[in-house]
């Protein structure tokens, strides 16, 4: 596997070592030493997600806040997206700032975002499939999140808005300035 830190600090790009041959392909997608020796993060997996959505879907940007912060391993497993990691941590030299990469079931490369991140997603293709490993459970309670567009933040999604597919929920997440982040 090779690992690669973002310029967001303590945030990896994964590119894991793929075996291609006439039958198909093999990979690991997530081996808990190799990861470990690449980042130097322990994470234990607690929970899998998958979610599909369709071409122009934006969902983000996500986080959980105190003790039910999570990191998060992320995969597209199928079809391709944006995949975008926003520092939400006050004393860390990248707060405010974010990192973008677009994720494939052909690239197979992964996203690490540690807790104290957000996440969100916008699908390019027809459809996509994500799957992403976290090391806490989902709690409701401590469910979060910041708008897509804030001005501050300036993420160039590269789609118009119009071609957007957003939740009502993620419509009406606040700006970066406002959200209560706690972690």
């Amino acid at each position: 596997m090779k690992a690669e830190e973002t310029e967001l600090k303590d945030c990896w790009v994964l590119e894991p070592n793929v075996f291609e041959d006439e039958r198909g392909y093999f990979f690991e997608g997530f081996n808990s030493k190799r990861f470990k020796s690449s980042t130097g993060f322990d994470f234990e997996v607690k929970q899998i997600n998958h979610s599909r959505s369709t071409k122009g879907v934006l969902r983000g940007l996500h986080f959980q806040t105190q003790e039910k912060a999570q990191a998060k391993l992320i995969s597209c497993i199928d079809g391709e997206l944006l995949d975008v990691a926003v520092d939400l941590r006050p004393k860390s030299p990248t707060y405010g700032k974010y990192f973008m990469i677009r994720l494939s079931a052909h690239n197979k490369k992964q996203l690490f975002i540690p807790k104290g991140m957000a996440h969100g997603f916008l699908v390019l293709s027809e459809s996509a499939k994500l799957m992403y490993l976290v090391d806490e459970l989902y709690s409701k309670e401590h469910d979060a999140g910041i708008i897509y567009n804030d001005p501050n933040l300036n993420i160039s999604w590269g789609m118009t808005e119009s071609e957007m597919i957003l939740s009502e929920k993620d419509k009406h997440l606040p700006l970066l300035k406002d959200a209560k982040i706690d972690f």
